[in-house]
């Protein structure tokens, strides 16, 4: 079904140190290549004008990055600059943010701009495991950006954590659960470290595997997670992703749903009707092209029928509602039971999958398992 909503993400590639995980891209600050970037940024925002005039935006994620790190001015304008635009009447808007960086004067900067949501990247509540995966603040640092963000008023909070961690034990996830009892935010996401080529920590791992938890101690790990979140009332509706009733992250869902978006800044990646592009990586590069009136693009690609049937069931079997057999329908005039009778059969026997009227969801076997049900549907 067609709609003429849309979610933007504005990509903030900044950040005052790397963490030893981290591929994204990003660059250290400097004020100078930072406000250069934001009138960038606003150029290429202008170029989307028509697109986005008959457009009603539906949410909005500032992500990087560590969009904390620069002066709230810079988020301001862009915040002012959006708003020539079409707001749902329920918009979500959200914010990254690192706990050393997110002040109580950035906090109200944030909330006075029309933000409504603030995802704060805590990662853990051990000091030294901080310490171990390169991020610079403290278990302290956590608390004191909630205090700020709720006496700006921010009532939607979510937490960023990690499992499979160096040094990690089970005793820290516990601890941190404790931690997040006493919080009491309405949304959570945790992730398992997943060690990307060339970053210190996989380099690190490469020569010291044993600090890492195991495979099985990580499932044990997020196996308890789950159980225990949903005790405090968050209850899980993606593989990393934990939320009380009518909290759940409407941004990410435009991902996990195959809805469309267009995403502004250096390497943000777009997703609109059946194509999909890229921005470029360098700022030489994204800078000439806004220069020469162009938008700033590396890649783009027009997606199969195939490409988005294989996305939609791989994401919507991230999410525990599952693939919903009907919007799978009306999206591609086909019928899912009869595409992938064999498929369905084979992880319904296994124990991967079940059929749950009109959805097929990832048992928790499956869950476990998501990646080897993923490629069995994958065409």
């Amino acid at each position: 079904m067609k709609t003429n909503k849309i979610s933007v993400y504005i990509h903030i590639p900044f950040c005052e140190s790397r963490c030893h995980y981290c591929d994204f891209c990003s660059s250290l600050l400097n004020e100078e290549n930072v406000k250069k970037y934001f009138e960038y940024l606003k150029k290429e925002i202008n170029l989307q004008e028509e697109f986005l005039k008959d457009k009603i935006i539906d949410t909005i994620f500032i992500g990087g990055g560590t969009p904390s790190s620069v002066d709230s001015k810079y988020i301001k304008e862009i915040m002012e600059k959006l708003s020539n635009f079409q707001f749902s009447k329920n918009i979500e808007i959200t914010i990254e943010s690192n706990p050393n960086s997110l002040t109580r004067e950035k906090a109200e900067a944030y909330s006075s701009s029309g933000i409504n949501r603030i995802s704060i990247g805590a990662q853990s509540f051990n000091d030294d495991i901080l310490k171990r995966i390169g991020r610079i603040h403290k278990k302290d640092d956590i608390y004191r950006a909630i205090e700020n963000a709720r006496s700006a008023g921010f009532y939607n909070i979510n937490l960023d954590l990690m499992l499979a961690l160096p040094d990690q034990k089970f005793s820290d996830i516990k601890k941190s659960l404790e931690e997040i009892k006493k919080l009491d935010l309405p949304h959570l996401s945790y992730y398992s470290l997943i060690l990307e080529e060339n970053t210190k920590l996989f380099l690190e791992h490469e020569k010291s595997p044993l600090s890492f938890p195991t495979e099985d101690e990580d499932r044990k790990m997020y196996h308890y997670v789950v159980s225990e979140l949903k005790k405090n009332g968050l209850k899980q509706y993606e593989i990393s992703n934990f939320a009380k009733k009518g909290f759940e992250c409407r941004h990410n869902m435009t991902y996990w749903k195959l809805r469309d978006y267009i995403s502004f800044g250096l390497s943000a990646s777009s997703n609109i009707d059946n194509k999909r592009y890229t921005n470029y990586y360098s700022f030489k590069d994204y800078y000439k092209a806004l220069d020469r009136g162009e938008n700033p693009i590396a890649f783009s690609e027009n997606l199969t029928k195939t490409d988005r049937m294989n996305e939609f069931i791989m994401m919507g079997l991230r999410l525990n509602s599952g693939v919903d057999l009907i919007e799978f329908e009306e999206k591609f005039e086909e019928n899912f039971l009869k595409t992938y009778e064999r498929e369905i059969e084979k992880n319904i026997n296994s124990k991967l999958i079940l059929l749950d009227g009109n959805k097929i969801r990832l048992t928790d076997i499956g869950r476990d398992l998501s990646n080897q049900v993923e490629l069995d549907f994958f065409r």
